[in-house]
């Protein structure tokens, strides 16, 4: 037994609701069972309850067993002496407030259905699973899966839009700078995110607002990154050096707190020195970067704003040192799908909430249209029911595997709900 599954039959009233009565002998009525408090104190707080005919309004606190209370030593908490209801699964003590007044108790297990506490315990028996309903998700209503998993993709949002919040903070909601930080953390992929996340947030953002060419910009990113600290005879990599001599004076810039750039497992066109030549052409391209993705609602309009390529040099490079067999490195549709699901589409849901306007449906359509991600999780659930066609629900379930699922919050969820009140 877990105080969780206490919790969810006195939130969703999951037991017998007639003919109630605490172990004090006195009938109860439930009005209302309250709100449930995510934080310290109370586990409901503003229930309604009638008591032998008193109708009283307060808070309620639920144990397995009625002495937790003094286990969890709330008898010196005057949080708890407003209490109105204890709720327990087994009474073996009686508790008091502070003015010596007993606190009713109700024992739940005479009144819980039978059927939800056997589904309880087959659910949680299975912790040896991939997910603990592993055998009978598949069996899931898709009505329910559908609506659920649309609540958890804006769940996932609403977490990215926290880290979001953080980075406006930091930049005096310079939204221009966000959006470049996000992006270059996004160009840098797995390997090198935080890496190109710590070179972004090394300047001012103005600084690339400043320079009008790519090879300046390229000097920037590269020099910051600590790509241009060693000897080389070639001429593009010397060039970039002395732009970047100037630069650091200029801006009085300084690198020395920058993650390292990783290469190795990397396929080459993922490279730390192709994305940053891609990210240079992008802000080569657009100026006003993020004035324009927060205003493009179609999935092509994001398409066309991010067709951008290597610099010249890049063309026939993947590094410094070595030439290779000229090839156009533009980014490809996946790659812009990534930033769509990871940057740009969280930018353009945390700004307009902001500004109170209600683009949920917007979202909806374009996400939709982007291909499912591809990864450990998502394969694994559509071994178990082919459920994953697109952005939005490999997102969701990438939300259910890390919240839910992992942290076995089956109660919170709407499949394990279903599965429970079978």
């Amino acid at each position: 037994m877990r105080e969780n599954f206490l919790h969810y039959v006195w939130g969703f009233k999951k037991f017998e609701l007639l003919h109630l009565q605490t172990a004090q002998f006195q009938s109860l009525r439930v009005v209302s069972v309250g709100t449930y408090n995510e934080n310290s104190g109370p586990d409901f707080f503003n229930a309604k309850l009638r008591i032998d005919n008193q109708l009283w309004a307060g808070n309620v606190e639920i144990h397995i067993k009625s002495s937790d209370w003094y286990a969890h030593r709330h008898d010196h908490d005057d949080t708890y002496d407003n209490v109105i209801l204890h709720v327990v699964y087994e009474h073996d003590a009686d508790v008091f407030r502070k003015d010596g007044s007993i606190i009713p108790t109700l024992v739940l297990k005479p009144y819980i259905h039978k059927n939800v506490y056997l589904n309880y315990q087959r659910l949680f028996a299975r912790t040896k699973s991939w997910i603990l309903c592993e055998t009978d998700f598949a069996s899931v209503d898709d009505f329910v899966l559908k609506h659920w998993l649309e609540r958890l993709y804006f769940e996932r949002l609403e977490q990215k839009a926290k880290h979001i919040k953080t980075s406006l903070k930091a930049t005096n909601k310079n939204w221009e700078a966000v959006l470049f930080m996000m992006l270059a953390k996004n160009f840098g992929l797995k390997v090198n995110g935080d890496a190109f996340f710590s070179m972004a947030k090394s300047f001012d953002f103005k600084i690339v607002q400043k320079l009008h060419n790519q090879k300046d910009i390229e000097a920037l990113f590269f020099g910051q990154a600590g790509l241009l600290e060693t000897e080389n005879q070639n001429v593009y990599y010397k060039e970039l050096q002395e732009t970047y001599k100037f630069l650091k004076q200029k801006f009085q810039l300084n690198n020395s707190n920058i993650i390292p750039l990783q290469f190795f497992r990397l396929r080459p066109l993922n490279f730390p020195t192709i994305r940053l030549s891609q990210l240079a052409a992008l802000y080569i391209k657009e100026f006003n970067l993020f004035s324009k993705i927060i205003e493009i609602n179609t999935l092509e309009g994001f398409y066309d704003i991010f067709q951008v390529e290597v610099s010249e040099f890049w063309k026939s490079h993947y590094t410094f040192a070595k030439l290779s067999p000229p090839r156009t490195k533009v980014l490809t549709k996946s790659f812009i799908d990534l930033l769509l699901i990871n940057t740009i589409l969280p930018i353009q849901f945390c700004y307009k909430k902001e500004h109170g306007k209600l683009i949920e449906d917007d979202l909806m359509v374009i996400i939709s249209k982007i291909n499912s991600e591809e990864n450990t999780i998502i394969k694994k659930y559509n071994a178990i029911k082919k459920i994953s066609t697109s952005a939005m629900h490999s997102q969701a379930l990438i939300q259910l595997k890390t919240k839910y699922c992992d942290k076995h919050q089956c109660l919170k969820c709407a499949i394990g709900n279903t599965l429970l009140n079978r």
